[in-house]
């Protein structure tokens, strides 16, 4: 829990500082502006970062009348782990997937797509749900939420980079893609080493490990691993390859998606399966 608050912690003052240094190339007034800018995307990124993830996957909140048997399951599940209740949020995407984000357990939020509603069983779906209540008891939401804002938020910078120079270059139009291009390269890699310095690939085995323990076996989340696999090779998915980590499987498993290769920070799932049926 501690560390995850350093790295997390860590993450934003880099953020900061990057932001910082971007704006000392135009002087004194670029780097104070730089300066407010770092604050006000820290501290969103801090405050927001469930927001934007709940946001990007295009979800809303549901109800106990909107999904019963979604919310009884999630109380079962909460009560058995002794912690608080998160929201539950709906996302309409058909590839089945789920994920968790919040600062925190008091402010911690589940969302699931109507993909994984439609392809998983109960005792499958509880499985998932579990190993997602186990992020959000380990504080791992925190720090997986930060860093794909921090790292959205890099690449939307070397975006604007590139079409900054782009169409800001005149008639020297070729220069500009170049000069694009460049930053991209630069400031694309730097967004997904900073995910991956965050974000280690055992917090996902922990999470398997913890749900497991929480439904009483590996059996049930491990059918549903492979459920998701198989469809998210099937079934498109319009993800942000940040936003990506925090799904409970890669949901970009099996698509050819720009610099989508250097945020993966999810184990292979058939050594999560063969871990959660003791082969391993």
């Amino acid at each position: 829990m501690f560390k995850n608050t350093m790295k997390t912690a860590v993450l934003l003052a880099a953020m900061g500082a990057l932001i910082m240094g971007i704006g000392s190339f135009w002087g004194t007034g670029g780097l104070v502006i730089g300066l407010v800018i770092g604050l006000v995307f820290v501290g969103g990124s801090y405050w927001f970062s469930d927001k934007l993830a709940i946001r990007a996957a295009g979800a809303q909140l549901v109800g106990r009348d909107d999904a019963p048997e979604l919310h009884a399951i999630v109380e079962d599940l909460a009560r058995r782990a002794d912690m608080p209740m998160p929201r539950l949020y709906l996302s309409p995407a058909m590839q089945p997937n789920a994920f968790a984000t919040g600062r925190n357990p008091n402010h911690a939020a589940v969302c699931v797509t109507q993909g994984i509603l439609q392809v998983l069983d109960r005792d499958e779906l509880r499985g998932v749900l579990a190993h997602e209540l186990s992020h959000v008891r380990h504080r791992d939401i925190l720090i997986s939420s930060v860093a794909a804002a921090v790292a959205m938020g890099i690449t939307f910078a070397a975006r604007m980079v590139m079409w900054g120079a782009i169409f800001g270059g005149g008639g020297d139009r070729d220069r500009g893609n170049v000069f694009g291009m460049l930053a991209m390269m630069i400031l694309a890699p730097l967004a997904a080493v900073m995910i991956q310095m965050a974000i280690s690939r055992s917090r996902e085995y922990e999470a398997d490990r913890g749900g497991a323990d929480l439904v009483a076996g590996g059996e049930p989340l491990a059918r549903a691993l492979e459920k998701i696999e198989h469809y998210a090779k099937q079934v498109p998915m319009n993800v942000d390859p940040a936003q990506a980590t925090a799904y409970i499987v890669n949901p970009l498993t099996g698509r050819k998606v720009s610099f989508a290769g250097l945020f993966r920070t999810h184990p292979p799932t058939e050594d999560r399966v063969a871990r959660l049926r003791g082969t391993r």
